[in-house]
């Protein structure tokens, strides 16, 4: 492989720089992805793997990262449990029949990757082609918490009242319905795996809404599973729990190789509390992009610093670029990250 860096960082091996790469480096502030999405409807993009293929590289071959991350969505393993999941034009994910019950979690079925979310495989295997060895592929999935949030509150939340409600006044049927969704997780990324992924990622994009003790209970057991399945795939998993700071030892627990590190905890300190066994990712502030270029390099010789050049470090942002940051500050940025972490001798 020609660049080799986020690999190697995933086993806190020796790298010649800090090897960087954004959460949804794929997406809408690329002009690029928006000249194709004007064509197409974002389902159809997902389910198209030419199409994701072809987004997936474009920050590749614009922004000089050291990793592509796959083009998909979260929520498309639910479509083959036997969820009605609309993105509905401005409003985000809408799904028809949430899961409010013992009942209406015993009507889910297991997905057969392959067969049911076999796009995604046919992309990863386009986009590892088109790669041909330039940078590794990162495969992901969302968690099992943040899947049965949008199910269980039928979209988006604020509250999670829904998903609260059910831990509480029906805990067997939240754990039926984290329990399934930890082995729809499990069988989705091993398929993304066997389809070229050399690494993947698992999102817990709103665990961050949970205290300590909910996450213990109702949360941990299940990202564990995840975690442990996955570890004879032979790839790097990362584990990213949004907005969890006060968390971030029992997300250490639950499992995974590297970290990933939000912004609302300095780097250091986190990697101090989740121990230097593991590799960490992280952690600007995505809203840091829209500064001027020389208060990013600013920030990102912060980071830096605070790593320390420990082996084990992946520069990344503290959640998903936002849709209106400005291009060339996205490249600012990953130039500076090469730049101030390269290794001398």
């Amino acid at each position: 492989m020609q660049n080799e860096r986020f690999l190697r960082a995933c086993r806190r091996e020796e790298v010649d720089c800090t090897p960087v790469w954004l959460m949804r480096q794929a997406g809408r502030y690329m002009e690029e992805y928006m000249e194709i999405r004007s064509k197409h409807p974002f389902l159809t993009m997902c389910k198209t793997p030419e199409l994701a293929a072809e987004v997936t590289l474009q920050p590749v071959h614009r922004l000089g990262v050291d990793a592509a991350i796959l083009f998909a969505d979260i929520l498309l393993p639910l479509e083959g449990m036997g969820i009605d999941l609309e993105f509905a034009q401005n409003e985000g994910p809408v799904i028809h029949n949430p899961v409010k019950s013992k009942a209406d979690v015993n009507r889910l079925r297991l997905i057969e990757a392959e067969e049911d979310v076999g796009y995604v495989m046919e992309a990863v295997k386009l986009v590892r082609r088109e790669l041909d060895g330039k940078v590794p592929l990162i495969g992901f999935s969302g968690a099992p918490f943040t899947l049965a949030s949008y199910m269980v509150e039928g979209g988006g939340s604020k509250s999670y009242l829904e998903c609260k409600k059910m831990m509480w006044e029906a805990p067997e049927a939240w754990h039926a319905l984290m329990e399934k969704l930890a082995e729809v997780v499990v069988r989705y990324l091993k398929a993304q795996v066997r389809a070229g992924a050399q690494a993947v990622q698992v999102f817990d994009s709103w665990v961050g809404t949970l205290s300590p003790a909910d996450y213990a209970e109702f949360v941990l057991p299940h990202s564990r599973y995840v975690m442990e399945g996955l570890k004879d795939e032979g790839v790097p998993v990362i584990h990213f729990a949004n907005n969890a700071s006060t968390l971030l030892e029992l997300v250490r627990q639950a499992g995974g190789d590297v970290i990933g590190v939000d912004w609302r905890i300095n780097l250091d300190e986190a990697w101090a509390r989740v121990g230097y066994d593991v590799a960490v990712q992280g952690n600007l502030d995505p809203i840091a992009l829209f500064a001027p270029p020389e208060v990013i390099e600013e920030k990102v010789r912060d980071i830096l610093a605070r790593a320390a050049n420990r082996p084990g470090h992946i520069f990344n942002l503290g959640h998903g670029i936002h849709k209106d940051t400005p291009v060339n500050h996205v490249i600012a940025l990953v130039d500076a990250v090469h730049k101030h972490s390269r290794r001398v001798g």
